[in-house]
């Protein structure tokens, strides 16, 4: 499969200010692509000159191969921020008029809300809905052109648990189901590894990752902590040995390193003559890691992957 985005060397400033720097995006189709970053990273400048809101600076935009044009934006489905509803109307209303504004046919209403799983309160007012069922009635409004790409802007934000589950089950399906490709922006990495193929993590307008979240978490630091006896002549012993180990305080050795074996290392301690307490193997979250590669010396020094 080709990809559904791609951008080269994208730019986006306001004034002396670059939002967006030289971004180079690889979506691929019928897949889920989360662009993460901290709020005010440029997520949102780039969806705006993905869906031809704003014009770039520099660089260029190939949706499905072809360079962005008005009649490509009709593959495209988006929801930016909250959706835009009646509340008086019913959802099924919602849709009718967002229809004849997009030139669907009738039936395409019946199908986007089986598909966001609300055809049972298609007759309730919006003003009745949870706040998952409005962020899922948003996602049917984006699909009513029956689009091959979804774009998305922080499609949780504001939900409880309930309607985070809700949305996340339905983008999930996307793909799958529908063939659809889901682009969807996110400062929560711990959401968006729940779902997400593939991530973009954005940082001051820049690249600082991209690639499978498979890779992302080859980046995980190990480290063992090891309650021990004599903890001085225990780290003399392991120091000779070549590990990376260090006290953590009073009694309590830590090891780093990527490929630790807690096994072998309680083992050699044992038989120097050391009681070990405890043994415990600690890795970075996938929080920590976005939160490294965003720190401000990750935003001068781009870490691009593939």
């Amino acid at each position: 499969m080709g990809y559904a985005v791609e951008t080269q060397g994208l730019t986006r400033r306001f004034g002396a200010r670059t939002v967006v720097h030289r971004l180079d995006l690889r979506v691929r189709e019928r897949g889920i692509y989360g662009f993460l970053g901290l709020n005010g990273a440029g997520k949102t400048t780039t969806i705006r000159l993905l869906l031809g809101l704003i014009r770039a600076d520099a660089g260029s935009i190939q949706i499905f191969g072809r360079a962005l044009e008005h009649q490509l934006l009709g593959r495209i489905g988006a929801l930016v921020e909250t959706p835009s509803l009646y509340a008086h109307l019913t959802g099924r209303e919602n849709l009718e008029v967002t229809r004849r504004l997009v030139g669907a046919p009738r039936s395409s209403v019946d199908g986007v809300l089986s598909v966001a799983r609300l055809t049972d309160d298609a007759d309730r007012t919006v003003s009745e809905y949870s706040l998952g069922m409005k962020q899922r009635l948003g996602l049917a409004m984006a699909l009513l052109s029956a689009p091959d790409l979804l774009i998305l802007d922080e499609p949780t934000n504001g939900l409880d648990p309930a309607g985070i589950h809700e949305v996340r089950d339905l983008l999930r399906r996307m793909p799958v189901e529908h063939g659809v490709t889901v682009f969807l922006s996110s400062h929560l990495l711990s959401e968006v590894e729940q779902i997400a193929d593939s991530v973009g993590i954005i940082h001051e307008g820049r690249m600082v990752f991209q690639g499978s979240l498979a890779e992302l978490r080859q980046r995980r630091h190990a480290r063992l902590r090891i309650g021990v006896t004599e903890p001085g002549r225990a780290l003399a012993s392991l120091q000779a040995r070549g590990l990376d180990a260090s006290l953590d305080g009073p009694d309590v050795i830590t090891i780093r390193g990527s490929a630790l074996d807690g096994s072998q290392v309680a083992r050699l301690l044992v038989q120097n003559g050391h009681d070990v307490c405890h043994v415990s193997l600690e890795q970075d979250s996938l929080e920590e890691i976005f939160l490294t590669l965003t720190s401000e010396r990750a935003g001068r020094s781009p870490l691009a992957g593939s």
